[in-house]
Parts: C-alpha cells; structure tokens; sequence
C-alpha cells in the first residue's frame, strides 16, 4: 500500500472519530444549542475527511509509530525459513548458503505469486480511486437526469402580482441577484435550483400570500447560504470516502441539520410569532413527496413525514439564543477544532523512517504476513492492548483475527464497560445474522437497552427484523418496535400505528377521567358542570403529566393518583398551587 493511501486511510479514520463523537453528543445538543451552528460544526469534519494536513505531533501519527515500532521489535530475531523475495534473490544474484538453495522449479512456482502480490500491493489505490469516480459520476448522472425531468415541465411565472411579491421578499432576504420564478406539474413540493442562478420551483401559483411569503424566503435562505454547494461538498466527500460507512451517517445528518438550520434562520427573520403560520407551510408542503427527493443538486421545502413532524416540534420550540448559549458554541466549537487537529493523519515522512530496501511494515501487514505458526501473533493481547489504549482502528484489526469464543468475550466486556464506540467497531466485522448477533440481540432485548439492540439491528436480514418486531409487536414494546420499523424503512406503518396507539390512549384517558367526574369536550375540560380552566395530571415519579390551560375556565383542578398510578380523586388546585404552577411554567 502507498503512502498516500496511508494518509488517506488516516484522514477516514480521524473524520470517523470526529464523526462518532458529533452523532453521540446529538442528543445532548439537539435541543440545548443552536440548529444553525449544529449544521456548520459538520465543516471541520468534512475538512478533516479532506484535508491532509495536521500537527507532527498527532494521535495518528503516535498509533502509526508505536505499531511500526512494535512490529519492529516482536519480528523474530531467528532467521525463519525462506521467503518467495529470499528466493528469487538468491537465484538471481548466484547465492546459494545452508538456508537459501533454491531448484528452479521452487523459482518458477513462487515467482508469479510474487509478482502478483506486489503488483496488487502497489496498485491497490487504484481499487479505491476507481469506486469514488464511479460513484461520483452516478451522482452527477442522477443530477443531469433531474435537471431534464425537471425542464421538460417547467413554465415561467409571467404574473407580474407574483412576480412583484417575490421581488420584495428577495429584497427583504437580502438577495441582490435576479430570482426566477417557475411552475411545474412534475413536482409536488416547492425546491431550488440552480447554483449561480437561482430558480424557485413551485406545484403551482395558487396559494396563500402568506404561505408564499414563507416558501420564497425559505428557498432564498437556502440560496443565500450556499447549501446546494455545501451539499455537493458532503457527495464529493462521501464518493472519496465510500468505504467508510460512518460518512453516509454524516451524510444524513447533514442533510437533516440543512433543513432544520433553515427553518431557524427563516424564523429569526420574521419572528417567533410567525412560527404557527411557518408550520402550516411546510404541512401545505408535504402534501406529496417528489420523485426526486434528496437530490443532491436541490433543495426541497419537504422531505418526509418523519422529518416534518420533528421539524415542526423545533418550530414550535424557537427561541433565540442567549448570550451565554452563543459564548458557549464558541467554546465548542474550539474543542471540536482542537479534537480535529489533534487527531491528525498519518505522517508522510513515517515511510522514510523504513530501512532501505525494506517496504514499509504496518500493522495489517504484520497480522496477516506470517509465515510460521511460532510467529503468529497473540491476538487476543493486542486486542486487549489497543482496547487499554482507547485505539479502535487497531483494535477492530485484532478483533477481527479472533475466534467466535474469544470474539464473544470481548464483546461481553464491552457490552459490561458500557463503550458504545467499540460495541460498533466489533459488531460491524461480523456475518449478518451470525450466532453472536442472534446472541446479543436476545441479550440486549431482554436487558432492554435500545441503543445497543440498534447497532445490532444493522447487520440483521429483513427475515429476522420482521421477527424480532413481531415480538415486540407481542409484547408491546414500544421503544424497540421504533427501532425496527426504521431498520425496516417502514415509516408509514409506524406512523399509522403510531396514531391508532394514540387514539387509543387518548380513549383510554377520557373514559378514566369520566369515572373520576371529569368530562372532556373536544380540548375542554369540566368538573362538576363548570368549565375548568387549569388541570393538571402529574403521573407517579413525575414521568409524565398532562397541563390544560383554559383562560375562560372558572375552576382548577388536579388529578391525586397513588403510586400505581390509579386515579383516587380530584382535588381543586389552592391559589397559591396556581402561583407555583405558573411561575414554574414562566421559568421553562
């Protein structure tokens, strides 16, 4: 293997650590810090992916040192018996001693495969090369093939009213460059196109002034902020970075963070009141799916149901970031700078350190280059080395090398010290459906522990997914049958269960309520006749609760449950209940 593609190795794996610890820190973030600032930070890890550059002092450059130095040392000192090089040397330079006396029929055997394994060694760069341009040029294929599905239906907006109505919004986003305008039959959802021009798509003119206002500042935020450029940069870095599968995890959560990023710079312009209006845009918007979502060359208003329903929960939610929010992205935003930087890539000036003559040795080479049982190396210690270490590269290598029994104890260990990150890396190395999956999906169901259950629904076939959610279908568990119906990629089954459970439930908590003598119309509630105007309903443990506010309500009122969560009473709320309530509700 070259250098270069050392270095390129180098540049996946320190983007792939970066990569892992952005997706881990999400849920932390999601709701905590700006969804602006949570599209942006994806620049370092792109520019990590692509960039060759970093400190000589890196956590790379140090693994990459230690092993060569390490295989250095581990090679047996006691001359082993004769290679193929060892070989065709000897018959070419007339040596012949006690341990190199080759006949020339060893030479003719061992030759091609020598050649064979140099030449595969030394060309293995153009495996990789070849993949990202064929992917590459996929891409742009799919985009060529959109751009004449999209212009064979395409007809100017000649209105001069709608024509005028864009005008001011393009001003208002701040816009400069003259905007077109189009409508379209072939497309269900308003998009943007063009990368120098802009061109605002729409189904059709007949819609609100208001929703036209918001899907035009939409698309022109997007315009204004590059994306269909930022887009293209994540496919060039996935195309070249096809064999990591943490790049198309990026990928995703790049283009989830594009939308929800967008939503919150079109409600910092026109408001937070505006943000019920807002959301009915994007309802009007996905009324139907286009067949070319998430192309990379377009920017829709809508993706799918999934997408809109956590969007519209962050709508909702806007609200502007404080000071002390924005002090610390900034300070993040230096550490996830910093943890790029100190990751680094492989040295280039590490293959000059080699002895001459000598290819340079890594450590994939030095696990599968053995040419005697004594030599082989104890895999089980290496893996337990680079996992002391915190080395996963190197230790998903060792891993790799071990039996099933071995295999299954490390992955015991793991699961125990609860460490996610080599969770995947073991997990992702074995056979779909294998006995150590089937194993640990038994073990992780029974322990209910979700997030391990999900990496192993990865490597699971379709046959075992369906049933594994016919029994969390039988046992009602909820919690893992979202995990399966998304492994499934069956969302509109999900989402259709989703609204029979909660009609169910819905059912369910009035016919309670009424054996209480608490009657529901519609959102209102009643007491005794009167319309009450603050109830409230806290579940044991405060897990969860239910909170009206009705202001033309003449009673309060609160649901007393005992510690198995049956109703006992109702009690009406005192004054000072009220004050605490809506204090603590200012506070939020």
């Amino acid at each position: 293997m070259n250098t270069i593609l050392k270095i390129f190795l180098s540049m996946s794996c320190s983007g792939g650590l970066l990569i892992l610890a952005l997706l881990l820190g999400k849920g932390f973030l999601k709701n905590k810090i700006s969804r602006q600032w949570q599209y942006y930070i994806w620049l370092v890890v792109i520019l990590r992916l692509l960039l060759p550059f970093g400190p000589e002092a890196s956590l790379l450059g140090k693994t990459y040192r230690a092993v060569d130095q390490a295989i250095t040392q581990a090679s047996p000192l006691q001359r082993q018996p004769y290679t193929s090089d060892d070989l065709i040397s000897a018959v070419e330079m007339g040596q012949e001693n006690e341990n190199v006396n080759p006949s020339a029929e060893d030479l003719n055997a061992v030759r091609p495969l020598r050649d064979i394994g140099v030449l595969l060694t030394e060309h293995v760069w153009l495996i990789w090369l070849v993949a990202a341009l064929v992917l590459l040029i996929r891409k742009v294929t799919i985009y060529q093939g959109f751009v004449r599905y999209l212009n064979a239906g395409l007809t100017p907006v000649s209105d001069m009213e709608i024509l005028d109505r864009l005008s001011v919004v393009a001003e208002w986003a701040g816009i400069k460059k003259p905007v077109e305008l189009c409508v379209s039959p072939l497309i269900s959802s308003p998009l943007l196109t063009g990368f120098f021009h802009p061109c605002i798509v729409l189904p059709g003119t007949d819609i609100s002034e208001k929703d036209f206002q918001n899907i035009v500042l939409h698309e022109l935020t997007h315009y204004k902020r590059r994306d269909m450029f930022y887009k293209w940069l994540v496919q060039v870095t996935v195309c070249l970075h096809w064999f990591n599968p943490l790049v198309y995890c990026m990928s995703r959560e790049i283009a989830r963070a594009c939308e929800f990023s967008c939503d919150e710079a079109v409600l910092a312009k026109i408001g937070c009141g505006s943000a019920q209006d807002y959301g009915k845009t994007l309802l009007d918007a996905m009324a139907a799916v286009g067949k070319y979502r998430g192309n990379p060359g377009i920017v829709p208003l809508g993706e799918n149901k999934q997408l809109l329903k956590e969007r519209l929960g962050a709508i909702m939610n806007f609200r502007r970031t404080s000071k002390t929010v924005r002090f610390l992205t900034g300070v993040l935003t230096l550490c996830v700078i910093a943890v790029a930087a100190v990751a680094g890539v492989y040295p280039a000036a590490a293959a000059s350190d080699q002895p001459a003559g000598k290819p340079p040795v890594s450590g994939i080479q030095n696990f599968t280059n053995v040419g005697d049982d004594s030599c082989i190396r104890d895999y089980a210690s290496q893996a337990e080395q680079y996992y002391e270490a915190g080395s996963l590269p190197l230790f998903q290598i060792a891993f790799s090398r071990l039996d099933e029994e071995a295999q299954g104890k490390w992955l015991d260990q793991i699961y125990t010290d609860n460490c996610m990150m080599f969770w995947g890396a073991g997990i992702g190395i074995l056979d779909e459906d294998c006995a150590l999956i089937r194993r640990y999906a038994e073990k992780t169901y029974a322990d209910g522990n979700i997030a391990y259950f999900s990496v192993l629904s990865m490597h699971m076939s379709e046959k075992v997914l369906e049933e594994w959610l016919n029994k969390a279908l039988e046992d009602g568990n909820w919690a893992f049958q979202s995990v399966l119906f998304n492994a499934l990629d069956w969302d509109d089954a999900f989402d259709e269960l989703e609204e029979k459970r909660e009609k169910e439930w819905e059912e369910a908590q009035a016919a309670e309520y009424g054996a209480a003598g608490v009657t529901l119309d519609g959102k209102e509630y009643y007491y005794q006749g009167q319309l009450v105007g603050i109830f409230l309903d806290i579940r044991p443990n405060k897990s969860f609760y239910t909170l009206n506010r009705n202001p033309a309500g003449t009673v309060n009122i609160k649901i007393i449950r005992d510690a198995e969560n049956r109703i006992t009473g109702v009690a009406y709320m005192t004054d000072a209940e009220v004050t605490e309530l809506l204090e603590d509700m200012e506070d939020m």
